[in-house]
């Protein structure tokens, strides 16, 4: 398949990721925030990925990201580990975890972050809720990160809206960052919603090969011109 954007350390795939992750070598790390299917729970937000229906059934949209998980297992290293980011929602009243889905694949998951990110999301009838998960997941129970930035458990960094884009909460660069650091060995990472490239940013910033995959072609232009200003100041 051919790139919609490639230079020496970034490519960016405008497609499906169910088309793309079959054709691609092992990676080594996977930092990922899939679609969250707000528009079936109590919460609302903006729809980071119009492509991909964020109002499913919600069986259908937990078969899809078990799915989805499946297809990472197969492109991910032995050695290699996913940091799987998702929140809680509330649908009828009652709250769904990601575990619902997650502990229904062959992944291990090694330790569950909370990204509290002070956004304000209002809601009369229960307590407002202000944080995100970011689940580390690997193949082998012996798999290890190093925790070279000292954090804790919990993150705090406000998400970041971009101007002119759909993208009201997007993942902040600098915890992208952060996160791909404590796994030296990771030589190349993917993301397969890449949204506006801020995995991609990260890998960059950090000298690693990243591969990002988003079937939004918005979006793929806005990734591919923040990698070339960036291919540019290098």
């Amino acid at each position: 398949m051919k790139p919609y954007y490639q230079d020496e350390w970034v490519t960016i795939y405008n497609a499906d990721c169910r088309d793309v992750l079959p054709t691609l070598d092992k990676v080594d790390l996977v930092l990922t925030s899939p679609p969250y299917n707000l528009g079936n729970s109590h919460h609302t937000g903006s729809v980071r990925h119009s492509a991909y229906s964020d109002n499913m059934p919600e069986k259908e949209y937990q078969r899809w990201q078990k799915d989805v998980l499946g297809w990472l297992w197969g492109v991910t290293n032995d050695k290699g580990s996913l940091l799987y980011n998702h929140k809680n929602r509330i649908r009828d009243g009652v709250q769904i975890t990601p575990y619902e889905w997650l502990l229904k694949t062959d992944w291990l998951v090694k330790q569950e972050l909370v990204w509290r990110n002070r956004s304000q999301n209002f809601d009369k009838i229960r307590f407002y809720p202000m944080t995100e998960r970011i689940y580390w997941m690997a193949k082998r129970s012996d798999t290890t990160l190093e925790n070279v930035i000292n954090a804790h458990d919990i993150f705090e960094w406000d998400s970041v809206g971009t101007s002119g884009q759909e993208h009201k909460r997007a993942f902040p660069v600098r915890l992208a960052t952060n996160l791909t650091a404590c796994f030296p060995d990771a030589q190349t990472i993917l993301d397969p919603f890449m949204g506006s490239g801020t995995t991609l940013r990260a890998a960059k910033d950090l000298g690693r090969k990243a591969i990002g995959v988003e079937i939004e072609e918005r979006y793929c232009e806005i990734a591919a011109n923040r990698m070339s200003q960036l291919a540019m100041q290098l």
